[in-house]
């Protein structure tokens, strides 16, 4: 076989390793009943509006979708002021992040992020012969000085994910701010905001969209897979410039979001008693957690999304199959270099109790 048969650029990177499904660690430890705190997934399940929409739908789906999305896009520009051509949607925000990529890298091109963030911002610039320069980090938060001093005449994009994955803490409006004022307007900034509707009730939240209105090289990347308990659906969204737009559309497959997805999205937006209910839920067991860890004296790191980053003082793999043995299933910090932390989603008053006994059934 050929040396030269695949692209180079795969070769530097490595597949994703999503959370354990529960189907999986039920077969592989023989037990029932399993809490899947991996994912950051809703635990009140998909919105009822979301789901009726659904309902209705299901008997045209020997039609194929709407490929311009053009009802979900008009609703998503009404929702939040802009116009149709302000908005591209995508299966999931892990499709958009490679379109971000396909759209904008050039092989040699410069992408500057955070060492210890969502994988996805790495993997798609190198497959696309970008260079990913990957800016330590300062107790977890975005050193946006040396992203200032990171840039060149080779930089293309600029990612700030907030709240950042796997830490869950936001980057403040005065922060972010330091960074637009200093960098050049002709680098495109790319904020992905997945868990946008846990962050913004913190008041130093930063408001993206006034950035977009003033700064026409900026990218929001937010999704349905969160809040509004779509996740499976795969369906997600930029807000971003009329020129951005265009080109991004231009490499979008043609069916990329099917019609259900369309239909629960829309219907999802309206749905502010489940998004309401789900962000009270959250904060609870939030709370629930951040009391037990001050108890036993584990660092943590402030959160405002629905999952949590903690130094549990040993390392993250043991506790992680310990858990599992338990029936909980949890992200553990080991896959980003942070061997004694560990994430963990909210789930329900219920499953987050349990998590809390087993973490301390382990941890004794």
């Amino acid at each position: 076989m050929s040396k030269n048969l695949f692209r180079t650029e795969i070769s530097k990177i490595a597949p994703y390793v999503p959370g354990k499904p529960i189907s999986e660690v039920k077969k592989e430890f023989n037990i029932d009943k399993i809490d899947k705190l991996a994912s950051n997934e809703n635990p009140l399940g998909p919105s009822p509006k979301a789901l009726k929409a659904i309902k209705e739908a299901i008997n045209t789906v020997n039609i194929y979708p709407d490929a311009a999305a053009m009802d979900l896009r008009a609703k998503l520009a009404d929702f939040y002021g802009l116009t149709i051509n302000n908005v591209v949607v995508g299966s999931g925000g892990e499709q958009l992040l490679d379109f971000v990529a396909r759209t904008f890298i050039n092989p040699g091109d410069e992408a500057i992020m955070a060492d210890v963030t969502f994988g996805l911002y790495s993997s798609s610039v190198t497959i696309m012969g970008g260079v990913p320069i990957k800016v330590p980090m300062i107790e977890f938060k975005h050193d946006f000085k040396q992203f200032v001093n990171a840039v060149n005449e080779n930089t293309k994009l600029i990612y700030v994910c907030n709240p950042n994955n796997p830490s869950g803490n936001i980057m403040t409006a005065e922060e972010v701010n330091y960074l637009v004022d200093n960098v050049s307007k002709d680098i495109v900034i790319v904020f992905d905001e997945a868990y946008y509707e846990y962050a913004k009730i913190n008041q130093e939240y930063p408001n993206s969209l006034e950035i977009l209105k003033k700064r026409e090289n900026t990218i929001i990347l937010r999704t349905f897979s969160k809040v509004v308990g779509l996740a499976a659906l795969r369906v997600g969204y930029v807000l971003t410039s009329e020129h951005i737009s265009r080109e991004m559309l231009k490499i979008k497959p043609v069916f990329n979001v099917n019609q259900l997805a369309q239909v629960a999205a829309i219907a999802a937006l309206d749905d502010t008693e489940h998004i309401n209910k789900t962000v009270q839920l959250n904060y609870k067991c939030m709370d629930l957690m951040t009391t037990y860890f001050d108890s036993k004296g584990y660092k943590y790191m402030p959160s405002n999304s629905n999952f949590i980053f903690v130094n549990i003082g040993v390392h993250s793999k043991e506790v992680f199959v310990e858990l599992m043995k338990l029936g909980t299933i949890i992200r553990p910090g080991y896959l980003w270099g942070c061997d004694n932390w560990i994430r963990v989603s909210t789930g329900t008053i219920e499953q987050t109790k349990r998590f809390i006994n087993n973490l301390q059934k382990i941890l004794k």
